[in-house]
């Protein structure tokens, strides 16, 4: 069964860093384009990061540009986001998603990815 295992959500004050990582299970990173998104209460799912397979290739929604740095270990079949200068309209679910094939152009797209991870907590609060 292909799944993604994610960690490193938490608690954390405004202005803190939080590193999530999602490991794979069942399948090789190497030849899936990665992205992670973000649900909050009430909103709708938007899309954050996403990686090329190589991680040749990057994007950022407006909002964590510079503050938000997606990377990926292939070899150990992780994919990282760390979020520094945290702000409280961070606090959502993240999730990691996957996908073999893709126009890069439509990464932040949900609908466009076939895995999906089980999502982390991140609640960003004094």
């Amino acid at each position: 069964q292909l799944q993604f295992v994610e960690s490193g959500g938490g608690l954390v004050q405004p202005g803190g860093s939080l590193r999530l990582s999602c490991a794979t299970n069942g399948f090789i990173l190497d030849y899936y384009n990665i992205g992670w998104f973000r649900q909050a209460p009430g909103k709708e799912r938007e899309g954050v990061a996403c990686i090329s397979n190589s991680g040749g290739v990057t994007n950022y929604t407006d909002s964590v540009q510079g503050r938000f740095t997606i990377s990926r270990d292939n070899a150990k079949n992780t994919v990282y986001l760390q979020m520094n200068s945290l702000k409280p309209e961070d606090t959502a679910i993240y999730y990691c998603a996957a996908v073999r094939h893709l126009l890069f152009s439509r990464c932040m797209f949900s609908d466009e990815y076939t895995l999906w991870g089980q999502g982390t907590q991140v609640t960003v609060s004094s």
